[in-house]
């Protein structure tokens, strides 16, 4: 056979390229600036490389071509190994948005007294001398802006994965980077290791199902493009229980990574473990990137076969929209109930999934079940990142306050941050006006047109009973007396400051004018089949 030499888009390919020279950067850093220049330098290089890719990836989404009858635009790049389209450069513009607040979040020195919230020295052990030492030094670990940055490309990859081995490779990239740094907390140490722990475990078990799955399709179908195994799909070329069994392995994997039940433990026990601007970070990134993937690989490599996969989507939605909104009501922790949410907001995501239907069953103008759940991951990304960044503010002698009777009658205390975090609270329920009502909006409507009614039904429960928890905080916040020691606002940066101020722009805006979004959403087209 003659050899055929492969050919990269660089172009195409220049904002994913771009994260990954940023993270290399960071690592020469680390090796060679003394400790005392390294954190300015660190966020220097991690915000730039990520505003310099976000400032690309426009670049290339007003650079595509149309493809077919327009309902697509993009290219194969990489020898079919990665795609380029619409969907594919709006998740990574999520993606990017967010980790920019994320970058911002961790460069935060003000609310630890002029360190950050990571850990001196994470390989001393808790308690201990050499951990009291590093932590009088004002010593902090700068290794988190690579680590964030080998994440976020990941992120970026993983949804734009066309192959199986590749979206494994991505799976991977995006993970272990995320297993060190909730492991990296200043406070509570061995609360954080033990989040870190849980995370590997459970995330290197459903590696290894994702892992089986990719060798059990290839088995079936005789290749790793995701397009060739739609073919085989579509053709029926036998062994049909391979094809399911690693069809479920997959799933197991996917569904792990966005937090759905019955695999959701890790969740709320890492989202409080871990620090909080990791937390915030992870909840809206890796959300939208395994969602990403979970959309491409059911709709492109499984699309002809939904009939056989959407009955497990509506037994696994209904599961984790109830799970998520019944545990919620019984948390005491602030970052335990912002968890639990988190899982009822997947759930409310997989109802969107569930509304695959062939473009000519669409009416007119009909909002499709990608639009519905791209637009749905940006209303929750917004809330999320907003959410976890005022909770850094709330704090005492002890450092973050997190459980309920601390943020007792905050409201009269901080009514700008309270009605900040109520603001989001409220989106996160889907009160009209805010963007998460328009979010479950599209959803719901999709998944309606695709009838399936019974999940939209449990999804309006679930949603009514999340409004309850949800109003009792704020209640909490503006009605209830102090019964206790109660925490206080600390005087944040500019960075989380405006953090938290275009979280609540964005859930506002997309909440009052959903248009431009929602036709941004629409422009960007299918999935390239």
């Amino acid at each position: 056979m003659e050899f055929v030499k492969p050919t990269l888009q660089y172009f195409e390919l220049s904002p994913m390229l771009i994260v990954f020279a940023a993270a290399c950067l960071g690592v020469i850093v680390e090796g060679f600036l003394p400790r005392a220049r390294r954190h300015l330098v660190q966020v220097v290089v991690a915000g730039l490389g990520l505003v310099a890719a976000l400032a690309v990836t426009v670049w290339v989404a007003t650079d595509l071509t149309e493809r077919g009858s327009g309902e697509a635009r993009g290219l194969l790049a990489a020898s079919g190994t990665i795609v380029i389209d619409g969907p594919t450069v709006y998740l990574w513009g999520l993606v990017l948005l967010f980790a920019i607040a994320g970058v911002a979040l961790f460069a935060e020195r003000r609310l630890e007294g002029g360190v950050s919230a990571f850990a001196g020295q994470a390989a001393a052990l808790p308690g201990t001398e050499a951990e009291r030492q590093a932590s009088t030094r004002g010593l902090d670990h700068t290794e988190v802006y690579p680590l964030l940055m080998f994440a976020v490309g990941g992120m970026m990859l993983f949804p734009a994965s066309n192959d199986l081995l590749t979206m494994f490779v991505a799976l991977e990239v995006l993970s272990l980077p995320l297993y060190l740094l909730c492991g990296l907390a200043r406070r509570r140490r061995l609360l954080s290791q033990e989040a870190a722990l849980k995370y590997f475990l459970l995330g290197a078990f459903s590696s290894g199902f994702f892992l089986y799955g990719v060798a059990l399709v290839y088995g079936f179908a005789g290749s790793m493009q995701l397009a060739e195994i739609n073919e085989a799909v579509r053709n029926d070329v036998g062994n049909e229980s391979l094809l399911l069994i690693g069809m479920g392995m997959l799933a197991v994997g996917l569904l792990f990574k966005v937090g759905a039940a019955p695999f959701h433990s890790w969740t709320p026990d890492v989202y409080q473990g871990a620090p909080t601007a990791v937390t915030a970070f992870m909840a809206a990134c890796t959300k939208v990137a395994a969602f990403g993937a979970l959309l491409r690989l059911f709709y492109v490599a499984f699309g002809s076969d939904r009939w056989t996969w959407q009955p497990m989507m509506w037994v696994i939605a209904i599961l984790t929209m109830l799970v998520g909104a019944v545990l919620a009501i019984v948390q005491t922790d602030v970052k335990r109930m912002l968890a639990y949410s988190a899982i009822s907001h997947t759930g409310f995501l997989l109802t969107g999934v569930l509304g695959a239907q062939a473009s000519g069953e669409l009416a007119d103008g009909q909002v499709t079940s990608l639009e519905a759940v791209l637009f749905y991951l940006t209303t929750y990304g917004f809330a999320t990142v907003g959410a976890f960044a005022v909770v850094t503010l709330v704090r005492d002698s002890g450092g973050e306050a997190t459980s309920f009777p601390r943020w007792a009658g905050l409201g009269r205390r901080s009514p700008w941050v309270a009605g900040a975090f109520a603001f989001f609270l409220l989106s996160m329920a889907g009160i009209p006006l805010t963007a998460g009502f328009v979010g479950k909006w599209a959803v719901f409507t999709v998944a309606m047109s695709a009838g399936a009614w019974p999940v939209v039904a449990v999804a309006i429960v679930a949603s009514i009973v999340a409004v309850y928890f949800y109003i009792r905080h704020i209640r909490l916040m503006f009605f209830s007396e102090p019964e206790d020691e109660v925490a206080a606002v600390t005087a944040a940066s500019p960075l989380t400051t405006v953090t938290i101020a275009v979280c609540a722009a964005g859930t506002l805006v997309l909440g009052v004018v959903p248009g431009p979004v929602l036709d941004l959403v629409t422009h960007a087209g299918d999935f390239i089949r």
